[in-house]
Protein backbone atom coordinates (compact mmCIF):
# COMPACT_ATOMS: atom_id res chain seq x y z
CA UNK A 1 0.00 0.00 0.00
CA UNK A 2 1.13 3.52 -0.76
CA UNK A 3 -0.68 6.68 0.35
CA UNK A 4 0.60 10.25 0.17
CA UNK A 5 -0.88 13.34 1.85
CA UNK A 6 -3.02 13.86 -1.24
CA UNK A 7 -4.12 10.23 -1.07
CA UNK A 8 -5.15 10.67 2.58
CA UNK A 9 -7.14 13.80 1.70
CA UNK A 10 -8.91 11.90 -1.09
CA UNK A 11 -9.71 9.03 1.25
CA UNK A 12 -11.25 11.48 3.70
CA UNK A 13 -13.36 13.12 0.99
CA UNK A 14 -14.51 9.93 -0.73
CA UNK A 15 -15.65 8.27 2.47
CA UNK A 16 -17.93 5.21 2.98
CA UNK A 17 -21.04 7.38 2.53
CA UNK A 18 -19.74 8.48 -0.87
CA UNK A 19 -19.08 4.86 -1.89
CA UNK A 20 -22.59 3.89 -0.80
CA UNK A 21 -24.07 6.73 -2.88
CA UNK A 22 -22.01 5.65 -5.89
CA UNK A 23 -23.30 2.11 -5.54
CA UNK A 24 -26.95 3.21 -5.27
CA UNK A 25 -26.62 5.57 -8.25
CA UNK A 26 -24.97 2.86 -10.35
CA UNK A 27 -27.62 0.29 -9.44
CA UNK A 28 -30.42 2.75 -10.33
CA UNK A 29 -29.01 4.51 -13.38
CA UNK A 30 -25.99 2.59 -14.58
CA UNK A 31 -22.67 4.31 -15.43
CA UNK A 32 -22.34 8.11 -15.37
CA UNK A 33 -22.17 9.96 -18.74
CA UNK A 34 -18.37 10.25 -18.94
CA UNK A 35 -18.05 6.60 -17.96
CA UNK A 36 -20.46 5.59 -20.72
CA UNK A 37 -18.31 7.30 -23.33
CA UNK A 38 -15.19 5.54 -22.05
CA UNK A 39 -17.04 2.23 -22.17
CA UNK A 40 -18.14 2.94 -25.74
CA UNK A 41 -14.52 3.48 -26.71
CA UNK A 42 -13.20 0.34 -24.99
CA UNK A 43 -15.94 -2.28 -25.24
CA UNK A 44 -14.78 -3.54 -28.66
CA UNK A 45 -11.17 -3.64 -27.46
CA UNK A 46 -11.67 -5.44 -24.15
CA UNK A 47 -12.08 -9.13 -25.01
CA UNK A 48 -9.13 -11.07 -23.58
CA UNK A 49 -7.45 -7.89 -22.41
CA UNK A 50 -6.27 -6.60 -19.03
CA UNK A 51 -7.53 -3.35 -17.50
CA UNK A 52 -5.88 -0.93 -15.08
CA UNK A 53 -8.56 1.37 -13.66
CA UNK A 54 -6.83 4.20 -11.80
CA UNK A 55 -8.93 6.01 -9.21
CA UNK A 56 -11.76 3.70 -10.22
CA UNK A 57 -13.84 4.03 -7.06
CA UNK A 58 -16.26 1.10 -6.85
CA UNK A 59 -14.97 -0.40 -10.11
CA UNK A 60 -17.78 0.42 -12.53
CA UNK A 61 -15.60 0.40 -15.65
CA UNK A 62 -14.23 -3.04 -14.84
CA UNK A 63 -17.69 -4.36 -13.96
CA UNK A 64 -19.09 -3.21 -17.28
CA UNK A 65 -16.14 -4.40 -19.37
CA UNK A 66 -16.32 -7.81 -17.70
CA UNK A 67 -19.47 -8.28 -19.78
CA UNK A 68 -17.39 -7.56 -22.91
CA UNK A 69 -14.80 -10.19 -22.05
CA UNK A 70 -12.15 -8.31 -20.07
CA UNK A 71 -9.78 -10.92 -18.67
CA UNK A 72 -8.28 -9.21 -15.62
CA UNK A 73 -8.97 -5.93 -13.82
CA UNK A 74 -6.60 -4.07 -11.50
CA UNK A 75 -8.70 -1.55 -9.57
CA UNK A 76 -6.63 1.17 -7.88
CA UNK A 77 -8.19 3.61 -5.45
CA UNK A 78 -7.29 5.68 -2.42
CA UNK A 79 -10.32 4.51 -0.44
CA UNK A 80 -10.91 1.20 1.28
CA UNK A 81 -14.67 1.76 1.07
CA UNK A 82 -14.63 2.05 -2.72
CA UNK A 83 -12.53 -1.07 -3.11
CA UNK A 84 -14.78 -3.00 -0.71
CA UNK A 85 -17.87 -2.13 -2.77
CA UNK A 86 -15.98 -3.09 -5.92
CA UNK A 87 -15.12 -6.51 -4.52
CA UNK A 88 -18.74 -7.03 -3.45
CA UNK A 89 -20.07 -6.13 -6.91
CA UNK A 90 -17.59 -8.40 -8.69
CA UNK A 91 -18.45 -11.24 -6.32
CA UNK A 92 -22.18 -10.86 -7.04
CA UNK A 93 -21.44 -11.23 -10.75
CA UNK A 94 -19.27 -14.26 -10.19
CA UNK A 95 -16.19 -12.42 -11.41
CA UNK A 96 -14.08 -12.32 -8.24
CA UNK A 97 -11.20 -14.13 -9.95
CA UNK A 98 -10.92 -11.34 -12.52
CA UNK A 99 -10.43 -8.58 -9.93
CA UNK A 100 -7.27 -7.38 -8.21
CA UNK A 101 -7.49 -4.37 -5.90
CA UNK A 102 -4.69 -2.04 -4.85
CA UNK A 103 -5.09 0.64 -2.21
CA UNK A 104 -3.11 3.87 -2.43
CA UNK A 105 -1.78 6.62 -4.65
CA UNK A 106 -1.04 5.11 -8.08
CA UNK A 107 1.55 7.77 -8.89
CA UNK A 108 3.48 6.81 -5.75
CA UNK A 109 3.52 3.03 -6.20
CA UNK A 110 7.01 1.54 -6.16
CA UNK A 111 6.17 -0.33 -9.37
CA UNK A 112 3.24 0.63 -11.56
CA UNK A 113 1.34 -2.35 -12.99
CA UNK A 114 1.12 -2.56 -16.77
CA UNK A 115 -2.11 -3.40 -18.59
CA UNK A 116 -3.46 -3.51 -22.12
CA UNK A 117 -6.05 -0.84 -21.29
CA UNK A 118 -5.77 2.01 -18.76
CA UNK A 119 -8.59 4.27 -17.60
CA UNK A 120 -8.80 7.44 -15.53
CA UNK A 121 -12.40 8.63 -15.34
CA UNK A 122 -12.60 12.06 -13.66
CA UNK A 123 -9.37 11.39 -11.79
CA UNK A 124 -6.88 13.99 -12.97
CA UNK A 125 -9.21 16.75 -11.73
CA UNK A 126 -8.66 15.38 -8.21
CA UNK A 127 -4.88 15.22 -8.52
CA UNK A 128 -2.44 18.12 -8.07
CA UNK A 129 0.59 16.57 -9.83
CA UNK A 130 -0.94 15.68 -13.19
CA UNK A 131 2.46 15.26 -14.85
CA UNK A 132 3.52 12.39 -12.61
CA UNK A 133 0.10 10.76 -12.68
CA UNK A 134 -0.30 10.86 -16.47
CA UNK A 135 3.31 9.88 -17.13
CA UNK A 136 2.96 6.72 -15.06
CA UNK A 137 -0.49 5.97 -16.47
CA UNK A 138 0.69 6.44 -20.05
CA UNK A 139 3.70 4.21 -19.56
CA UNK A 140 1.44 1.53 -18.04
CA UNK A 141 -0.86 1.47 -21.09
CA UNK A 142 0.28 -1.21 -23.51
CA UNK A 143 -2.46 -0.63 -26.08
CA UNK A 144 -4.80 2.22 -25.12
CA UNK A 145 -5.65 4.78 -22.47
CA UNK A 146 -9.11 6.32 -22.05
CA UNK A 147 -9.72 9.20 -19.70
CA UNK A 148 -11.93 12.16 -18.88
CA UNK A 149 -10.97 15.58 -17.55
CA UNK A 150 -12.67 18.98 -17.02
CA UNK A 151 -12.57 21.38 -19.95
CA UNK A 152 -10.52 24.52 -19.40
CA UNK A 153 -13.40 26.98 -19.69
CA UNK A 154 -14.24 29.96 -17.51
CA UNK A 155 -17.49 28.49 -16.25
CA UNK A 156 -15.80 25.21 -15.39
CA UNK A 157 -13.04 27.03 -13.51
CA UNK A 158 -15.69 29.07 -11.68
CA UNK A 159 -17.52 25.92 -10.62
CA UNK A 160 -14.33 24.31 -9.37
CA UNK A 161 -13.32 27.49 -7.52
CA UNK A 162 -16.67 27.55 -5.71
CA UNK A 163 -16.30 23.87 -4.84
CA UNK A 164 -12.84 24.49 -3.41
CA UNK A 165 -14.16 27.39 -1.31
CA UNK A 166 -16.76 25.06 0.16
CA UNK A 167 -14.13 22.41 0.85
CA UNK A 168 -11.92 25.01 2.52
CA UNK A 169 -14.84 26.15 4.68
CA UNK A 170 -15.36 22.54 5.77
CA UNK A 171 -11.68 22.40 6.74
CA UNK A 172 -10.90 19.50 4.46
CA UNK A 173 -7.57 19.19 2.64
CA UNK A 174 -9.08 17.78 -0.55
CA UNK A 175 -9.10 20.10 -3.61
CA UNK A 176 -10.15 19.89 -7.26
CA UNK A 177 -8.18 21.10 -10.30
CA UNK A 178 -8.60 22.23 -13.89
CA UNK A 179 -5.26 21.47 -15.55
CA UNK A 180 -4.22 22.83 -18.99
CA UNK A 181 -5.21 20.36 -21.73
CA UNK A 182 -2.18 21.02 -24.02
CA UNK A 183 0.25 20.35 -21.17
CA UNK A 184 -1.53 17.11 -20.24
CA UNK A 185 -1.54 16.00 -23.88
CA UNK A 186 2.20 16.63 -24.05
CA UNK A 187 2.75 14.30 -21.09
CA UNK A 188 0.81 11.48 -22.76
CA UNK A 189 2.61 12.04 -26.04
CA UNK A 190 5.93 11.72 -24.23
CA UNK A 191 4.94 8.16 -23.26
CA UNK A 192 4.47 7.16 -26.91
CA UNK A 193 0.68 7.41 -27.02
CA UNK A 194 -1.26 9.20 -29.76
CA UNK A 195 -4.76 10.62 -29.57
CA UNK A 196 -7.32 8.55 -31.45
CA UNK A 197 -10.61 10.24 -30.55
CA UNK A 198 -12.08 13.09 -28.51
CA UNK A 199 -15.64 13.71 -27.39
CA UNK A 200 -16.85 16.64 -25.32
CA UNK A 201 -19.73 17.75 -23.15
CA UNK A 202 -20.21 21.26 -21.78
CA UNK A 203 -17.99 20.39 -18.84
CA UNK A 204 -15.97 17.29 -19.68
CA UNK A 205 -13.58 16.09 -22.36
CA UNK A 206 -13.27 12.32 -22.94
CA UNK A 207 -10.33 11.05 -24.98
CA UNK A 208 -8.95 7.76 -26.25
CA UNK A 209 -5.19 7.50 -26.73
CA UNK A 210 -3.57 4.50 -28.42
CA UNK A 211 -0.12 3.09 -28.89
CA UNK A 212 0.98 2.33 -32.46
Amino acid sequence: MSCTAHCSASAGHFDPKHAAKDRKRYERRGPDPTTRVILDELSDRSAGRTLLDIGGGIGIIGLELAQSGIQHVVLVDATTSGLEVGREKFAKRGATARLETRLGDFADFDSAPAADLVTLDRVVCCYPDYERLLSRAGNSAQEALAWSYPRDRWYVRLGFAIENLILRAKRTAFRTFVHPAPAMAAVLESTGLHIASRRQTAMWCIELWTRN
